[in-house]
């Protein structure tokens, strides 16, 4: 695996702007998973069959475990972007064991993408918790000498969620090719049993990391109470 692949290389050029495979997968993940959660919701039925019951049981499980981390009256409007972030991710991590495509979650910017994407999300969660002039307040708490170092941390967590997605995803892809390249096609079936646990638990631990930074915005709001959290979210 060379750097050319590790950035992912042009498929083909949309005007003056090249489209990697790394793009290409994306739009192909979206493309499945839009039509897909579409019709997942239409036709429900008071006595769900057995593709309706599993969704619905991912769905509990999902909920019971945002619930666990942020306020309560916070569980809904948290649940549908953390819950895409899950499923999102999983499936791109998946997309690596489809011969001739590689996981997009192995290319930094990607992986870059999806860290901004909880930058910004964790921020809007606590402006729209307890007000901008209230989250900024936190900045400068306890002592406004503390300012510099809340700022450098805000950054460099998102880097570091950026880095170890692409990271352990990168060497996932990178330790298989070595495998194959030594034991030949002896191991593929212990390599695709690493691989799916290894998309399985990276995509938790980076929808839990998210989680675990709204929740923490949200708790600067402790002495707002659930009904006014519940009043302002969305």
């Amino acid at each position: 695996m060379n750097s050319a692949e590790l950035a992912g290389s042009v498929v083909f050029h949309l005007g003056p702007l090249p489209v990697t495979d790394t793009v290409a997968t994306t739009w192909g993940i979206i493309a499945c998973l839009a039509p897909a959660a579409f019709l997942a919701s239409r036709r429900l039925k008071s006595s769900p069959g057995r593709w309706q019951a599993a969704l619905e049981g991912a769905l509990i499980a999902a909920e019971a475990a945002i619930a666990e981390v942020v306020p309560g009256a916070a569980v809904r409007p948290v649940l549908p972007f953390v819950a895409t972030l899950w499923l999102f991710i999983l499936v791109a991590n998946l997309v690596g064991l489809v011969p001739g495509l590689h996981a997009p979650t192995r290319d930094l910017s990607l992986t870059a993408a999806l860290a901004l994407l909880v930058f910004l999300s964790t921020h809007w969660f606590g402006i729209r918790s307890i007000g901008w002039r209230a989250y900024l307040r936190h900045y400068i708490e306890p002592s406004p000498i503390l300012l510099p170092f809340h700022v450098i941390s805000e950054f460099t967590r998102t880097l570091a969620l950026a880095i170890r997605l692409f990271g352990n995803i990168m060497s996932l892809e990178m330790a298989a090719m070595l495998m194959l390249l030594i034991a030949g096609f002896l191991v593929p079936v212990p390599l695709l049993l690493l691989h799916l646990v290894e998309a399985l638990v990276q995509a938790y631990i980076f929808g839990m990391l998210a989680l675990i930074y709204i929740a923490g915005a949200m708790e600067r709001s402790e002495d707002i109470d659930s009904s006014t959290l519940a009043k302002d979210l969305p």
